[in-house]
């Protein structure tokens, strides 16, 4: 056995799960659960009684948090769902590129050139507006499952 053999790819997120095991009883309204793939921000929830073959049954219903679609999934409340790690970063935005993707400044000082415009059309009018009158503006990001996309705006003043 030499060293050559190991192989080993490496990954940037430390190997970090993209979601984390809950138990269906015990995710409420506004939390957050995976269905057929897919990040969603739990909407309804509600429970069926023991039937006479066994468990409760938790249905959820779900806004998928990146396209807002709806989604729905019936889950034995005693069972196990995947709940994603969803996490919200602000950045300052720094400019807009013709091709729709955005440049934004991070903490640490780099920038960040990977995320698109959201597609939510209020949304995206008031990001090009506040930028075309030179505010100064922080977007809020939402990142989940390998996914991120611009959620929200805050302005903090003209620019100085």
């Amino acid at each position: 056995m030499s060293d050559e053999e190991h192989h080993f790819e490496s990954k940037a997120d430390a190997g970090a799960s993209k979601t984390y095991p809950q138990q269906a009883g015990t995710i409420r309204k506004n939390g957050y659960i995976v269905i057929k793939n897919r990040p969603c921000k739990v909407v309804e929830v509600s429970t069926s009684k023991t039937g006479k073959h066994g468990h409760a049954k938790c249905h959820f219903v779900g806004i998928d948090i990146f396209n807002g679609k709806k989604l729905e999934d019936i889950v034995p409340s005693s069972h196990n769902c995947d709940v994603p790690h969803v996490n919200r970063t602000d950045y300052q935005l720094i400019d807009i590129s013709e091709d729709g993707f955005v440049s934004l400044l991070t903490e640490n000082g780099n920038t960040k050139d990977d995320l698109k415009l959201p597609t939510d059309d209020s949304l995206l009018t008031q990001i090009k507006s506040g930028f075309e009158e030179g505010k100064d503006l922080v977007v809020s990001v939402m990142s989940a499952m390998g996914e991120e996309q611009i959620c929200a705006l805050k302005d903090i003043g003209p620019k100085s």
